[in-house]
């Protein structure tokens, strides 16, 4: 029975209502120790009905990493629905749930996607109610998916409910951010008085009531427990979780000693199973009848799917928490042996181990490396810090070590991993040792925004007597770190990366070789041969055994550095099509990334928007702040050229949070969506100030800050200060010659043209003009169409002017790029000849970017299953945006889509 709590039941029966109506939900429980969570998830589960289907799992406090064993207890009612899942998906809960084979490589961002695929299997013929106790218990691959699954939960009609302890003081808060979330606090006054009333009545003096009501503060549980642990009713100087904790010790200790030993069996078994726990007490000497006293008191009961379920968590951990070392480790040691072979018998017999035993850690680092292959690279760090433990003799204590701050730097545990490394680094001498500890500093560097530390460390782990091999790894992270560096460190690196003797058969081989010809030119360098074209690279990379996708991303990257953007048009769509195949889903943000600003450049800024739209959706849902960050900052670029200023500031705040002290990934890219939105809205020294910046300091050679150079030019004349663009269209003058493409310059004699002589200005439109002809970028050319008709009405030539501002009329009103179009609108009225009205926008327009991408895979022919498998959905959340998309398109049938396209 729920005392009070009238606006908390609310919110989960409207979570309920809106499972029942189909919708999803997603509500997280926040609160301090016995504050009435678990309370309130029961009352969820008694109130949902027949037709409600519910499954549940709870957390626990193990002294282990069990990798997804959080997750596999809550789909555990549903793996007869994982045929239904695509393949990848499949795989990848059944490799973490060990029902199949485990590969390297594997995403453990896909079980995420895949568990949301399951909720939504089980939410097929009923409501699903999902509920989940003492989250902050969970392990981390099987929170990971949780939080994946509940950020994509959108119309498959599951309430998923969600109760987690308030952290401790100076502890790291649990990741749920973005969640909606519900703090409980303590009873009103009178609820908390007629609780007590109802449990002990008058069995409490008054005195004792008034103090007990007073120091319980209205949590529930203290007010149940303590009444019945007089002495602990004066311990006003302790924490109430502490003083529940005694209350626990004081329920425990009169029980009898062989149930003592059993409760202990029970918390120390992470899964509750009542075979396993009764099995590991018969190794100890106890039997199955001592459980009856603890069941008595209500302290343990047994659940339907014989479970033993301790009344309250707290209760579990003061049976931990009073045992003896000894005792405790002699019933880790019962338990491992009446597991069957396996990662959770290691784990106990781990657990149980007080001296080196070589066999033991070999089991342990096997366990590590099978975590590994699922993904869940926590439990891979502590097996492997583990094992180190155990191992007797030095250097292969050490080799564990480092693997597991590798494992732990691929978990994001920075703060642990390096000081995994310091530990190792503190036992070694070894040059190649102390180069993969760098190389784990250097990461941890890398994902807090330190850049200049991370691109140090790299190049100097690479600098060392190594093999060409991992050297090439290091230089290739060390470019990614150094693109945030400056111009030169990046040169630095490609130096280096080209001047390695590696081997033909070497993975890596071709990307050391073209990935520095293809950028240095762009820096002003000597090209370090040929400048290659990237899907040539590619495909060398892949027959040399490179993995693909995953080392072919920055190919994408380097293509665009050049200027050669139909390069990366082609790759990127080659690569993400095979991300999506392979389930590689925490690359495709990066090769959306690249696609995206592919098809800007093209002029493509629908088919950009789509593209990044689902980038930052995954990278958010996902937790890559770096290519959130980047993603943010492109779709404010589109918003700016099309006009939506509220959306561009929004999205371009959303690019500047970094996540940590230093400069945000996604900051170029806001800065210049920040640009184009003033020099749209006729903001010449706003633009120009901001464009200066960009294009002359840290962020020069980047790919939007060299692209930017013409809005600096066009901002600095409108502005009438020309020179402010002197120095960087030199460089961009420098650039465009290196990239040898017709439409670099176009733009380039554009500038020519806003800059100067006069007397050379219309030639410099006319060749600009002839030159954009055949490189499809509309956007690029509509804008030389504006200024050089701009240009000729100033020069009184208004009749010339009229075809080249009409003609950039139609291109931006197609393209919606309305400042443009309003700007081209204005000269041609201007000229004495009155613009026709705007064309009606086009009948996809209306369409969110989601609602497009699915219309457009719909008219393909692909099924609703089809879509959800690429794009990451449930299929009746891609039925539902196709709802929502017929009436806007004005059609009633998936057959009429295909006129549209």
């Amino acid at each position: 029975m729920l005392y009070g709590r009238e606006r908390e039941r609310a919110a989960v029966d409207a979570l309920l209502d809106g499972a029942r109506g189909g919708r999803s939900g997603v509500l997280v429980l926040r609160g301090e120790p016995g504050i009435g969570k678990t309370a309130l998830l029961e009352h969820a589960v008694a109130t949902a009905g027949d037709g409600v289907r519910v499954i549940r799992a709870a957390g626990v406090e193990y002294e282990a990493e069990l990798a997804f064993a959080g997750l596999s207890q809550l789909l555990a009612p549903g793996l007869d629905r994982l045929e239904a899942l695509p393949g990848p998906q499949r795989r990848s809960l059944e490799g973490a749930f060990g029902l199949g084979e485990t590969t390297g490589g594997a995403d453990r961002l896909l079980a995420g996607l895949a568990t949301l695929g399951l909720l939504a299997e089980l939410a097929v013929d009923q409501p699903l109610l999902c509920v989940v106790d003492d989250v902050q218990w969970l392990d981390p691959p099987s929170l990971d998916a949780l939080l994946i699954a509940a950020r994509r939960l959108q119309a498959e009609g599951v309430a998923l409910l969600l109760a987690a302890r308030d952290a401790a003081a100076g502890a790291e808060v649990l990741p749920l951010a973005g969640l909606p979330e519900l703090r409980l606090t303590g009873l009103a006054e009178t609820d908390a008085v007629r609780l007590l009333a109802d449990r002990v009545g008058g069995a409490l003096p008054g005195p004792a009531r008034r103090r007990l009501l007073a120091e319980a503060a209205g949590n529930p549980l203290a007010l149940v427990e303590l009444p019945w642990a007089e002495a602990d009713c004066a311990s006003g100087g302790l924490a109430l979780t502490s003083r529940l904790l005694m209350a626990f010790h004081g329920q425990v200790t009169d029980l009898p000693p062989a149930t003592q030993t059993l409760l202990l069996v029970a918390a120390a078994e992470e899964n509750g199973e009542l075979d396993i726990v009764l099995a590991a007490a018969a190794v100890l000497g106890v039997d199955a009848g001592a459980l009856a006293p603890a069941e008595h008191v209500r302290l343990i009961t047994v659940s339907a799917e014989r479970r033993l379920v301790f009344r309250h968590p707290l209760l579990r951990a003061a049976v931990l928490q009073r045992a003896p070392l000894q005792q405790r480790l002699a019933v880790h040691r019962a338990i491992g042996e009446v597991l069957e072979d396996g990662d959770r018998r290691t784990w106990h017999l781990a657990l149980a181990a007080t001296a080196p035993d070589a066999d033991l850690a070999d089991a342990l680092e096997l366990t590590a490396q099978r975590a590994e292959a699922r993904g869940a690279h926590g439990g891979a760090a502590a097996a492997y810090e583990r094992a180190a433990g155990l191992t007797p003799d030095r250097d292969g204590a050490t080799r564990r070590l480092v693997l597991a701050a590798e494992a732990a730097t691929e978990e994001g545990k920075l703060a642990q991993a390096e000081a995994l490394a310091d530990r190792a680094g503190a036992r070694t001498d070894s040059v190649f040792a102390h180069a993969l500890l760098d190389q784990v500093r250097a990461v941890a560097h890398f994902w807090r925004g330190a850049y200049p530390a991370a691109y140090r460390l790299l190049l100097d782990a690479a600098a060392t007597e190594i093999e060409p091999a991992y050297a090439a790894r290091m230089l290739l992270q060390a470019f990614h770190a150094a693109w945030y560096v400056g111009e030169e460190p990046v040169a630095t690196v490609l130096d280096r990366l080209a001047a390695l003797p590696l081997g033909p058969e070497e993975p890596l081989a071709p990307l050391a070789r073209d990935l520095p010809a293809a950028v240095l030119p762009a820096l002003g360098r000597p090209a370090a041969g040929p400048v290659p074209d990237v899907r040539t690279t590619a495909e060398a990379a892949r027959k040399a055994g490179a993995e693909s996708p995953v080392d072919l991303v920055q190919l994408c990257g380097a293509a665009l550095v050049l200027g050669r953007d139909h390069e990366t048009l082609e790759l990127a769509a080659d690569l993400i099509a095979e991300a999506r195949a392979k389930g590689r889903v925490g690359v495709l943000p990066t090769l959306q990334f690249f696609l995206a600003e592919a098809e800007l450049f093209h002029g493509r800024h629908r088919d950009a928007e789509v593209t990044a739209a689902e980038g930052y959706a995954l990278a958010r849902d996902t937790g890559q702040h770096q290519w959130t960050s980047q993603l943010a900052g492109m779709l404010a670029c589109l918003a700016a050229l099309g006009g939506a200023d509220e959306r561009c500031a929004e999205l371009a705040a959303d690019a500047l949070v970094s996540g940590s002290s230093a400069s945000a990934a996604g900051e170029p890219w806001a800065q210049w969506a920040l640009a184009l939105l003033d020099l749209g809205r006729g903001r010449a020294a706003a633009a120009a100030d901001r464009l200066h910046t960009l294009t002359t300091g840290p962020y020069r050679h980047h790919i939007g800050a060299t692209r930017a150079v013409a809005d600096l030019v066009e901002a600095a004349v409108r502005l009438g200060s020309p020179e402010r663009a002197a120095e960087p269209y030199e460089r961009f003058a420098r650039w465009a010659a290196a990239a040898g493409t017709p439409w670099a310059e176009a733009v380039r004699l554009r500038c020519q043209a806003l800059l100067g002589p006069d007397e050379l200005a219309e030639s410099a439109y006319r060749s600009a003009l002839d030159l954009h002809e055949g490189t499809q970028r509309p956007f690029e050319q509509a804008r030389t169409a504006l200024l050089y008709g701009e240009w000729l009405r100033r020069e009184r030539r208004r009749t010339d002017a009229r075809p080249h501002l009409s003609a950039a009329l139609e291109t931006f009103e197609r393209l919606g790029a309305a400042p443009w179009a309003e700007r081209a609108r204005a000269e041609l009225t201007a000229t004495g000849t009155a613009a026709a009205p705007a064309a009606p926008a086009g009948a996809l327009t209306v369409l969110t970017p989601q609602e497009l991408q699915i219309a457009r895979l719909a008219a393909q022919g692909l099924t609703n299953r089809d879509i959800a498998a690429q794009l990451f959905l449930s299929p009746r959340t891609v039925g539902h945006h196709l709802y929502k998309a017929y009436p806007k398109l004005g059609i009633a049938s998936r057959t009429e889509l295909v006129a549209l396209f």
